[in-house]
């Protein structure tokens, strides 16, 4: 029971709170995507100290690789001269996304691996659950506080 109040009251904290810088909000997510895991994985102690170096260098390589890079094609995809790309741009974006894909697969199949090592695979595939859960319930909060912002 504690730690559903535990992950309740910093669900309610984080977007309760205004967090000006993307920085900011991209820890403070990782944060609470840190507390999430911790509260639910039921790590051993030694599975702990072996996990959270793997896993965090994955966040950030998967960071640094995929979402920066899937940014600059965003940003295409959301401008208003988007009718005005040429066929040849178009396909060019889509090979690119195609690589950002791969190489996003490629980092959770080495984190998948490196986890093996010591963790078995039943908790490497609840992780996995774990993670789109945590993403789930962020989207529901996202989606609730667009359509607050709607109705005012």
């Amino acid at each position: 029971m504690k730690k559903y109040i535990l992950i309740l009251l910093l669900f309610i904290f984080a977007f309760g709170h205004g967090l000006a810088q993307k920085k900011n909000k991209r820890d403070y997510i990782k944060s609470l995507k840190i507390a999430f895991i911790t509260d639910n994985l039921n790590l051993t102690t030694d599975e702990a100290q072996k996990f959270w170096p793997v896993y965090n260098n994955y966040e950030d390589n998967r960071y640094t690789q995929v979402y920066k890079e899937y940014k600059e094609i965003k940003h295409l995809l959301r401008d208003k001269e988007f009718g005005e790309v040429s066929n040849a741009q178009a396909s060019k974006t889509l090979d690119r996304l195609i690589t950002i894909k791969k190489n996003s697969l490629e980092l959770e199949k080495r984190l998948f691996d490196d986890l093996s090592n010591f963790m078995p695979s039943t908790k490497i595939l609840y992780l996995k659950k774990l993670e789109d859960d945590f993403n789930h319930k962020l989207l529901e909060k996202l989606k609730k506080e667009y359509h607050n912002k709607e109705e005012k």
